[in-house]
């Protein structure tokens, strides 16, 4: 079946007008029991745009339409996010990266590149080293899971006591006064966020309105964030994207995850590329979505899909980062579950 022509048969009817984003229309399947909400659009090679925390599919509207023109675009709502169920389940980036899998084996669709923003690259990033033979290219947006710094809200709202506080900060009270208060706290520097960052995390922030909605943003934080920062890191397994198509995108001003990351992401993962949107913050494909499409494009048509090889794979791991020391060979370990 050619890749791109599965909408219908993998989706069944298209769901009501009101549930679409112009003309992408939210679709959902039920896996492992939840029901999981995505779009998806296009003819063509596949690509897989993931969100970032607290957001959802919509995020991609500026850019979703046009990239579908030459693509087959599958672009999820995270489990705990948008239009996805909300459970006591497992939020961390990997369960998030197996979910993408079972996704994309529901609608039929072996090996796809993989777009991330923000937690969706650090969930990119780890569907990547997880799942190498399914990622033909990788694209960092904006992307958790490189350095520890993140704006310090989100470290506030990752320590102890943030359960009970985040009902009363997103009260209707409260809700209703930040609306009111929104165009001084603008002009002031959007608590830290900046002019191109603070409307669009706001309204994120707004969405808080249901138990379950908190609770999944919390579990989600607190799987990669703590009051210090970032815990979880990609540097130390940059070395295996060698062979892997790499890019970067960054916004210049971008005040949830320092621009810095981009660069530090640039020189663990051998041949990566990268952009810096020099006005852009944390959401490049908002502020510059033309530029966006521009670059994603190139990108794509001037790179090859990887192929995955076991063995390139095992020297990879055997030799470790550049300037480690090749390890000793080891004889083969006794058979078990693990191995």
């Amino acid at each position: 079946m050619e890749r791109g022509a599965i909408v219908g048969w993998a989706c069944g009817p298209v769901p009501a007008a009101a549930h679409c984003l112009g003309d992408v229309p939210v679709l959902y399947r039920e896996i492992h029991g939840y029901r999981r909400a995505f779009r998806m659009a296009g003819s063509g090679p596949p690509l897989l745009l993931v969100h970032g925390l607290g957001d959802s599919s919509v995020t991609w509207s500026p850019i979703l339409a046009r990239l579908a023109r030459q693509r087959t675009v599958i672009a999820p709502d995270l489990l705990g996010h948008g239009g996805s169920e909300q459970p006591r389940a497992d939020y961390a980036v990997a369960a998030y990266a197996c979910g993408m899998r079972d996704l994309l084996a529901v609608l039929g669709i072996d090996r796809v590149t993989v777009v991330g923003h923000s937690l969706g690259a650090g969930v990119a990033m780890q569907f990547a080293y997880q799942f190498p033979e399914r990622c033909e290219r990788l694209v960092i947006v904006g992307g958790g899971g490189i350095g520890p710094e993140v704006h310090p809200l989100l470290r506030l709202a990752a320590g102890p006591g943030a359960e009970l506080g985040l009902p009363l900060a997103t009260s209707a009270p409260v809700r209703s006064a930040l609306r009111l208060l929104a165009p001084v706290l603008r002009r002031t520097g959007g608590l830290g966020l900046g002019r191109h960052d603070f409307d669009y995390v706001l309204d994120r922030y707004l969405a808080l309105n249901s138990a379950t909605a908190r609770q999944a943003f919390l579990r989600t934080l607190r799987a990669g964030v703590d009051l210090r920062g970032q815990v979880v890191t990609m540097t130390d397994r940059g070395y295996l994207t060698a062979g892997l198509p790499t890019l970067i995108i960054w916004g210049a001003h971008d005040a949830v995850i320092p621009v810095a990351h981009a660069g530090l992401a640039h020189t663990t993962m051998p041949g990566s590329r990268v952009e810096i949107f020099e006005e852009a913050g944390h959401f490049p494909h908002h502020d510059a979505p033309e530029r966006f499409v521009s670059v994603l494009e190139e990108f794509l048509e001037t790179t090859s899909p990887q192929e995955y090889d076991a063995e390139r794979w095992r020297h990879l791991l055997r030799a470790g980062s550049p300037g480690e020391p090749l390890y000793e060979e080891a004889a083969p370990p006794h058979p078990s579950s693990g191995s």
